[in-house]
């Protein structure tokens, strides 16, 4: 195979028929200005041609962080078919009507809970969370909730791909692929 986003969509395939929940869960390793990394699992809710989709909070942590420093490293990981697969690469900005049409895809309780999380700031108590969300409901009491603007997606353009096969004895099965000059990808294998 020399084409790492059809290795991408037929791996994740299996693991959408044999993870028990949230194949699409992904570790999402961030890293502030000077090099500190972080890292948290998200849920990936896209893939194109150009790369991998998750939204947040703008306001986040993990924002801030990829404000400051747009690398990225993704990581799948499914234990029950003993794969994973590292992503690295940059992060855009998706568009307004990307994010807007993700938003209205999720359930009312999330597009309200966008509004009244202040993701990754002090909480003093879970019933000030609860309050928030009791306010929000009051003054969005239909299915009409405009997204935030502190609430978007990220496209992560990867530029390096490993894909994991674990293997009898750890001698495991590693392809790579890397940017070909001119386009395209290289496909190569790494020792286990």
């Amino acid at each position: 195979m020399t084409d790492p986003f059809a290795h991408f969509h037929a791996w994740m395939a299996e693991a959408e028929t044999s993870e028990p929940s949230d194949a699409n869960a992904m570790t999402v390793v961030t890293a502030t200005a000077d090099g500190k990394p972080s890292a948290r699992i998200v849920l990936l809710k896209g893939t194109d041609p150009r790369g991998f989709v998750f939204y947040t909070n703008k306001e986040s942590r993990k924002a801030a962080e990829l404000a400051a420093n747009s690398a990225v490293f993704l990581l799948f990981f499914w234990k029950s078919l003993g794969r994973q697969i590292r992503i690295e690469g940059v992060v855009e900005h998706v568009t307004d009507a990307e994010a807007d049409a993700y938003y209205a895809t999720r359930p009312r309780i999330s597009r309200l809970g966008a509004w009244a999380s202040k993701q990754s700031r002090p909480l003093a108590t879970r019933a000030e969370l609860e309050q928030r969300l009791a306010e929000y409901d009051a003054k969005y009491p239909g299915e009409d909730i405009p997204r935030p603007t502190h609430w978007s997606g990220y496209r992560v353009l990867p530029s390096y791909f490993e894909f994991w096969q674990n293997m009898e004895f750890r001698l495991h099965d590693r392809t790579i692929y890397e940017p070909a000059p001119g386009g395209g990808w290289i496909a190569g294998r790494l020792y286990p």
